[in-house]
């Protein structure tokens, strides 16, 4: 087992030395459609999330809305780096829409893809340093998450996209700026004051979620600017006596971080969101739409469904259940069982406009059939996303076990899945420009230079 006081600077000097040459081709190809996806979700929810205006509004009334040179997509302006990274990043996670890693229960591109972005247009970066610096970011933060023990972390209150997305950050932008392993290493001690993120937005569905995961790309592009200019950040960020394993979690393993690392990829092992609300629910969903398209199953033959998740989908959608059948803003909607069981029942999908389903009297009749249990059954195995479903009709009961959610890595959605997914998120907003953009994306590894990247939309 490999120490855990080099945990920190092992990190460091992986992604620093990361080269796109040394990677498997499926890597970075990985990375490129991962951020494809989740620009799609920045564009729509720049007009439509309901979060935005004030977004926006903050950003104006403190002056830092530019002029700039970084991208925000959809908004056809430019912004100070930091902010375009804040805004990048907001707006990519407020659909709910955006990648996980399904053992690491993250949101890899949120945090990471802002804060990439950000760093090559500051420097001019190609298109290959830039899915390079995206893939280090991955691997950065996604292996502290896996240090933390997601589950552990949770149980502390703790929201680890923002959290451990800190760490990703610093990691993509320091590969962008050249940092050496020494500066890689003071921008972790600079992330990991700044690593923060509260379960608390729960509670009253709150926009914190959307905000700290922004913030988390700000920061870490902070972190790797300031160990740019040689500012000295604490050592043993992750490791140390008072580092992140020892505050944030009861259930440390830091032997995790590094383990396999640079021939075992986490990245290979996100996947994509086919519904936009928290990845617990998706299973459930799968299993839902399936039987009512098989036995023609509608809200009228359900008496009862009882929806089995793992602990920490209880956590985040089906606790305490009378709130979560009573969702009434997007948020609550995104994190509640209930409510994407009975959309999915009622209309036989869930996209992001079937959120005008909230409030419905059909659907909250529905949803007082539904109970959300916790299946140890779902524990203690690889992924933390399955469900099992028991659904009581007038001829029975149907059972059925759905062990991950469709869009993982074995399930990884095709080209013109990917492709229709961006058109439908992007192309309400750019109109032509959607394709366009598209087009430009997926030749990201041919670009000399990733500046004016949204020039084609």
């Amino acid at each position: 087992m490999t120490s855990a006081k080099v945990i920190t600077q092992q990190l460091a000097e992986f992604a620093t030395a990361l080269s796109y040459d040394d990677l498997p081709p499926e890597v970075p190809q990985r990375a490129r459609d991962l951020t494809i996806d989740f620009i799609g979700s920045i564009v729509r929810a720049g007009a439509e999330a309901n979060s935005t205006r004030a977004l926006l509004g903050m950003v104006s009334r403190l002056g830092l809305d530019g002029p700039g040179q970084s991208t925000v997509f959809g908004l056809n302006r430019r912004y100070p780096p930091a902010i375009a990274a804040l805004i990048n990043g907001m707006l990519g996670h407020s659909l709910d829409f955006d990648d996980t890693h399904s053992d690491r229960s993250t949101h890899p591109s949120a945090p990471v893809v802002p804060a990439a972005l950000a760093a090559a247009e500051i420097t001019g970066a190609s298109g290959r340093d830039l899915l390079a610096a995206i893939v280090a970011g991955y691997e950065v933060m996604l292996r502290v998450a896996n240090a933390l023990d997601p589950t552990a972390h949770y149980a502390r209150g703790f929201h680890p996209t923002a959290t451990t997305g800190v760490f990703g950050a610093a990691a993509a932008a320091g590969r962008i700026f050249g940092l050496d392993a020494k500066q890689m290493t003071s921008a972790f001690g600079v992330a990991a004051s700044q690593a923060a993120g509260s379960l608390q937005f729960l509670v009253n569905g709150a926009w914190n979620k959307r905000h700290q995961v922004g913030a988390a790309a700000m920061n870490g592009l902070i972190a790797a600017s300031l160990a740019r200019e040689n500012f000295v950040g604490a050592s043993e960020a992750i490791e140390g006596k008072h580092g992140l394993l020892v505050g944030y979690t009861d259930d440390p393993h830091p032997e995790r971080a590094v383990a396999g690392l640079g021939t075992v990829w986490e990245t290979t092992k996100i996947g994509l969101k086919p519904y936009p609300a928290c990845r617990y629910t998706h299973a459930a969903v799968d299993g839902l739409i399936a039987l009512r398209a098989e036995k023609g199953l509608t809200p009228d033959h359900v008496r009862g469904l009882r929806v089995g998740l793992h602990q920490n989908g209880i956590t985040l959608t089906g606790a305490p259940l009378a709130e979560k059948r009573r969702a009434k803003t997007i948020v609550e909607g995104q994190f509640s069982m209930p409510f994407a069981a009975a959309v999915a029942l009622t209309l036989g999908r869930f996209g992001w406009d079937d959120y005008d389903q909230l409030g419905k009297p059909n659907i909250e009749a529905l949803c007082d059939r539904i109970d959300v249990v916790r299946d140890e059954s779902l524990e203690g195995l690889r992924h933390p996303f399955g469900a099992t479903l028991a659904v009581e009709t007038p001829d029975g009961v149907i059972e059925r076990r759905i062990p991950d959610p469709s869009g993982e890595p074995d399930t990884f959605p095709t080209p013109d899945a990917l492709a229709a997914k961006f058109e439908t998120l992007a192309g309400p907003v750019l109109n032509d420009g959607a394709a366009a953009l598209h087009r430009r994306l997926l030749n990201l590894a041919e670009m000399e230079t990733v500046r004016g990247l949204d020039d084609a939309a």
